[in-house]
């Protein structure tokens, strides 16, 4: 059977205690530490001071966004030597990639300067390179070599000393692209067909009389030297 409490001694024991540590009784009740309470800094302690910051110490978050150079100069070096290893790039075409990792001017010539020395850049080898496709494998003539060297960024020098090796002979070139296209037109009128082929010339650097005569002798082989017939006939006029 539980204890019998003597409700009004009860009573009275606490009315007793709280006029007693009334700071207590009134911490308790308001939810606010008393001055015992270890957030107050212990019995009778003041409160902790807080230090003003010195200027020092008052550092922006700037200061931590500064870029640093030598770690910019290596990003963008890791990302050009990352190009190079897809294809070959122009001087020019490797300045592009370093501006777009945001390095300056001096650090822009370092890397090229850098990439030059150990032969990763090199105008003349790539024009050469670019010549020897554009004749070998498209067709190119001189005026479109020298179109498509240019937008590569390659300077005027080294793209006139690349065609210079070139021997003079646009006209058999010429001709030689003009046999691989006359047998598909030998189907169209004679005047569609020479326009279309003329056409397929002037865009790979092929023009003026050289196109007209390697068009003209193409398509009359096309015609009479095995294709279809088609009743065409091409005569050099007066």
């Amino acid at each position: 059977m539980p204890p019998i409490v003597d409700a009004p001694k009860t009573v009275s024991r606490i009315a007793a205690a709280s006029e007693t540590l009334p700071h207590i009784a009134d911490a308790e009740l308001s939810g606010t530490p008393s001055e015992r309470h270890p957030a107050r800094g212990g019995a009778g302690a003041p409160a902790p001071k807080l230090r003003a910051l010195a200027p020092d110490d008052d550092r922006s978050d700037h200061e931590n966004d500064v870029p640093d150079p030598e770690k910019v100069r290596e990003l963008g070096s890791e990302s050009l030597v990352r190009k190079l290893r897809t294809r070959s790039l122009s001087i020019s075409e490797a300045r592009q990639v370093l501006r777009g990792h945001h390095l300056d001017a001096t650090q822009i010539d370092d890397v090229i300067d850098d990439f030059c020395r150990r032969g990763y850049l090199d105008d003349a080898m790539l024009a050469n390179q670019l010549v020897e496709s554009g004749t070998q494998r498209k067709g190119q003539g001189r005026v479109a070599l020298s179109r498509a060297l240019a937008q590569r960024g390659i300077p005027r020098d080294v793209v006139d000393a690349a065609l210079d090796e070139l021997p003079d002979d646009d006209a058999e070139r010429a001709l030689d692209f003009a046999r691989t296209k006359a047998r598909s037109l030998s189907r169209l009128d004679g005047d569609t067909a020479l326009r279309r082929l003329m056409g397929q010339l002037a865009r790979r650097g092929y023009g003026g009389a050289i196109a007209m005569t390697a068009a003209k002798t193409a398509l009359a082989e096309a015609t009479f030297g095995g294709g279809r017939p088609t009743g065409v006939r091409f005569v050099d006029s007066d």
